[in-house]
């Protein structure tokens, strides 16, 4: 099953465990958040919406706010001795879609759980031989 979704002017193919970077929304990272705005949803016969599907909607775990790479805008006007140049980076937000809803219905799947760090080899012989 897939969806075509709708979020900050642009429109997204999503099927369930695709990760995505999108413009920057609301939501703490390893939060559900819930995209209302789907306008087809795919399966054996596609759901067409008039302009969304009612009642359909994308869950998505929120993985991380970042920023995107630098967009540098650079204006020289020969033999005037003027340049301007100005920087620019977008804020971006990675989700991974976890289901795709439909007819009203709430998210089913939690946030994944975070893997612990394991510690360095080293670390660990270091720390069980001064508590011995």
């Amino acid at each position: 099953m897939f969806a075509v979704i709708k979020t900050g002017g642009r429109q997204y193919r999503v099927a369930p465990d695709d990760v995505l970077e999108i413009g920057k929304i609301a939501g703490e990272v390893g939060t559900i958040v819930q995209l209302p705005e789907v306008l087809v949803l795919g399966a054996d016969t596609p759901v067409l919406g008039t302009p969304t599907v009612a009642g359909a909607s994308v869950a998505a775990e929120v993985l991380q706010h970042k920023r995107g790479p630098k967009v540098i805008a650079f204006k020289k006007r020969r033999r005037k001795n003027s340049r301007r140049k100005r920087g620019y980076r977008d804020e971006l937000t990675v989700l991974r879609i976890t289901e795709i809803l439909a007819d009203n219905a709430k998210p089913t799947i939690g946030p994944r759980p975070r893997k612990a760090k394991a510690a360095p080899a080293g670390e660990g012989a270091e720390a069980a031989a001064a508590t011995e």
